[in-house]
């Protein structure tokens, strides 16, 4: 028989990978001697590097709901909501952006039981206030605006410009597109 194993062990492992695997590709053993324990232990909680992932991805998750619910996007406007929204992505995915970089997703169903509906809200509302797109689904604008946190992620934009100024940037972007001031006057 096994013995139980213990949830602070296990949160320290998972809070030293996500920093180690921010900051560069760290190895089982790296992980496991940062964190203070053995190989073995670190097996015992985290069988594979998948599993390792596949838990920093749940508590990232976590973090992102948390996260979504305490930014009240429904009291903002459609524009703040859609800025607080990549805020908390940008905040979030920085401390786990090994997951982005190795494209590690939580579960879909507890992701979309999770997330689902205050995003999508936003964007439908979005849309219905005339803010947005008429002519894309709310899904489709959702995902069309994760993707541009996800190539800011990939492009360090959080670490050159600072959390604040990535998510100013990509909201803007996403709002009113890459366009100078000129407003199509080269076209």
């Amino acid at each position: 028989m096994t013995a139980p194993l213990n949830l602070r062990t296990g949160a320290a492992i998972l809070e030293t990978a996500a920093h180690l695997l921010a900051e560069h590709d760290a190895s089982m053993s790296e992980i496991a001697a940062a964190a203070g324990v053995g190989r073995a232990t670190l097996y015992r909680y985290y069988p594979t590097r998948d599993a390792l992932l596949a838990a920093l991805a749940a508590q990232a998750l976590d973090e992102i709901a948390e996260r979504v619910a305490d930014a009240a996007l429904e009291q903002a406007t459609v524009a703040e909501g859609i800025e607080r929204l990549a805020r908390v992505l940008l905040t979030v995915a920085d401390r786990y952006v090994v997951l982005v970089r190795e494209r590690v997703k939580p579960d879909k169903d507890d992701s979309d039981e999770r997330l689902g509906r205050p995003l999508r809200d936003l964007f439908e509302r979005g849309i219905r206030e005339g803010v947005l797109r008429a002519d894309l689904t709310a899904e489709a604008q959702l995902q069309l605006f994760t993707s541009s946190i996800t190539g800011a992620l990939h492009n360090n934009l959080q670490r050159e410009l600072g959390i604040e100024q990535t998510a100013a940037t990509v909201t803007s972007f996403f709002l009113d597109g890459a366009r100078s001031g000129r407003e199509g006057s080269e076209r």
